[in-house]
């Protein structure tokens, strides 16, 4: 059965390692006869979730008017989100995480999805990723019936493009032709 994937890329850089794994999870999705959308967070006008809770008094509509109510719509209607960052002082860049923040807006309406990470770094070592993944991971803890399939570690990459040398370049394609 064909799913509804949605991609969310927090890297800043275009063509930048995360986001370039993103498009090889995504082509292997496609592959496997997947719906695919990647959204390039850092192309959208989301701003900072300020904690004012107009959302809870308006039915889930936002103070803000900028591109997250489409955003948000469409991690409400995917079956499969994937969360791409690069690792930003071991955690997960600002971009992403507004995203994340933002969906309080309708945060109870984003259930029953399954979840994969991408993650990339300059080190070398997976450790060096934990609390990013943690912080994907503290998010999924609040999303009613998410599972997490999967995480994509792409490590000692700084250079853009530098993770198509990777083994693990290979490994996000494959991955993605799993979404069924």
């Amino acid at each position: 059965m064909s799913k509804n994937v949605l991609i969310l890329s927090g890297s800043p850089r275009k063509g930048g390692n995360s986001d370039l794994l993103c498009d090889e999870f995504m082509r292997g999705a496609m592959d496997a006869g997947n719906t695919v959308e990647k959204i390039r967070v850092s192309e959208k006008k989301i701003g900072y979730c300020t904690a004012c809770y107009y959302c809870q008094k308006s039915g889930g509509v936002c103070a803000k008017k900028d591109d997250m109510a489409d955003v948000l719509q469409k991690m409400i209607d995917a079956d499969v989100i994937v969360l791409s960052s690069p690792v930003y002082f071991y955690s997960i860049d600002a971009q992403l995480k507004t995203v994340i923040d933002r969906t309080v807006a309708r945060w109870t309406e984003v259930k029953d999805k399954d979840f994969y990470y991408i993650v990339t770094c300059a080190d070398e070592e997976k450790a060096s990723q934990e609390r990013t993944i943690e912080c994907f991971r503290g998010y999924l803890d609040c999303v009613e019936g998410a599972r997490e399939m999967g995480i994509i570690y792409g490590t000692g990459v700084y250079k853009p493009g530098e993770i198509k040398e990777s083994p693990v370049f290979k490994e996000a394609y494959e991955m993605g032709k799993t979404v069924c």
